[in-house]
């Protein structure tokens, strides 16, 4: 009997130490990634002429400017709300900015924000509910979301550089 206790013990420990090291790679991993995406996308920003950050393929659409306000201003919230629980580190008046290199340094600021958070974040808090628009999630999928709405925005950038006759950086991944 004791036996039995002793293995299943083990295995216990085990499972729970693997669970974590899978926890803790990935969060190194989206530290990593959010690394090169701030990188990548400081990058695009500064390729734009400034005079064309007003520039917009369709009325419908939002300017090249305004879109990387976008993804400083959802990037602080995500990161400030869910991930921190602190205030938005974007402000509303931020989000008139028009000047590139104004604009270049709050995507720079924000980006900074978001990885310190994920370098004080602890894996144990992945699984984490947290209340949501449109119902609840976990931390695992707000980190997901930053990464994923932070992309979907830079590519629409590429297409607008590619409009304006400007070629893209090379692409950074992982």
């Amino acid at each position: 009997m004791i036996r039995i206790v002793c293995i299943t013990t083990l295995w216990c420990f085990t499972f729970m130490l693997r669970a974590q090291s899978i926890d803790t790679v990935f969060i190194q991993a989206a530290q990593a990634k959010l690394k090169n995406a701030k990188e990548y996308t400081l990058k695009v920003a500064s390729l734009m002429p400034e005079e064309s950050y007003s520039f917009k393929p369709a009325t419908d659409e939002m300017s090249f400017g305004r879109q990387l306000l976008h993804i400083s201003e959802n990037m602080g919230w995500l990161t400030s709300s869910y991930l921190k629980n602190e205030k938005n580190p974007v402000s509303k008046g931020d989000l008139k900015l028009q000047q590139k290199d104004s604009i270049i340094a709050l995507v720079g600021k924000t980006y900074d924000y978001a990885l310190q958070a994920l370098k004080d974040f602890k894996p144990n808090q992945l699984s984490d509910t947290v209340s949501f628009f449109n119902g609840p999630m976990n931390k695992l999928q707000i980190i997901n979301l930053l990464n994923d709405h932070q992309t979907h925005h830079r590519a629409q950038l590429l297409v607008y550089l590619r409009m304006k006759g400007i070629k893209p950086p090379a692409y950074v991944g992982w």
